[in-house]
């Protein structure tokens, strides 16, 4: 494994169309390899609509099986062929009716290493994910991969400490967050909620999020993906926030151990007394 993970995160705007999304999202990874990129992450339901802004069981047309469908194949060649490790965030159909938000992991050889399911799912206006994806029963995976142990936490996870920790504790060294998330509501979380966590929990984030005004409502979607460190501070500038973007880095993760040894988190936790934390 390197020391310096050079690290790519994908911002794009709906092309209209699920094949004109996934070529878009094919050349953006090129674009990433191209610029020397050893690992990339996609956008939630990087290849439709974020159709959760409106209920209609037209958009379950979007389902694919993962890792069996076309989608998850493409994206296996296209890292074979890069040479580079695929973090693919699509609409899955385990079986008619269980439907899940998931993000598949592919290593840099085009080998399928699993999948995250979305454990916490929103139902509020302009985001009613309740009627379309089951909660995630995948737990807190975290992959090895040929840039070192990742793992993704997708969207509305993020306001939950829970899992950012439990990837951590389970040896994450980069934790990607895959998001659609619009102006309003909580745009005035996006600076502080992945760096916050990151430096909880002593991993560098990758902070995901598409750009532009939808067909199918209102939310603007405001982009500004970036790269936090274990210390909580930007990696550079965040992406602009209304332009399709390619975010590159190089991520230090002799970092991660110089961090960890000043501030001892892992040391100091006290599991013991966290009982009525997970009491219903």
């Amino acid at each position: 494994m390197n020391e310096v993970v050079r690290a790519a995160l994908v911002q794009q705007r709906w092309t209209g169309d699920k094949d004109s999304m996934i070529q878009a999202s094919v050349d953006a990874i090129a674009s990433a390899a191209s610029q020397g990129a050893q690992v990339v992450c996609l956008e939630e339901l990087f290849y439709g609509p974020y159709f959760c802004q409106v209920q209609d069981t037209e958009y379950y047309s979007y389902t694919e099986t993962v890792p069996d469908g076309p989608t998850t194949r493409l994206m296996q060649e296209v890292a074979q062929r890069h040479g580079i490790v695929v973090v693919a965030p699509m609409y899955e159909q385990e079986q008619p009716g269980l439907l899940y938000n998931t993000a598949a992991v592919i290593d840099a050889d085009g080998t399928y290493l699993g999948k995250y399911r979305k454990n916490h799912i929103p139902q509020l206006k302009g985001f009613w994910e309740k009627f379309y994806f089951r909660p995630g029963n995948t737990g807190y995976p975290v992959f090895d991969t040929a840039v070192g142990r990742i793992g993704v936490y997708i969207c509305y996870d993020r306001h939950f400490p829970e899992g950012w920790r439990a990837l951590g504790l389970a040896g994450a060294k980069i934790v990607f967050n895959p998001s659609a998330t619009s102006r309003g509501l909580s745009q005035h979380l996006w600076r502080l909620e992945q760096p916050a966590a990151a430096v909880a929990n002593e991993y560098y984030v990758g902070a995901i999020n598409r750009v532009g005004v939808e067909p199918l409502g209102d939310n603007d979607f405001y982009g500004q993906s970036y790269f936090a460190d274990p210390r909580g501070q930007l990696i550079g500038d965040a992406a602009s926030d209304t332009d399709d973007e390619v975010v590159v880095h190089d991520l230090d993760l002799t970092e991660l151990a110089e961090v960890r040894n000043l501030w001892a988190f892992y040391r100091d936790r006290r599991p013991d007394s966290y009982d009525s934390l997970v009491t219903p």
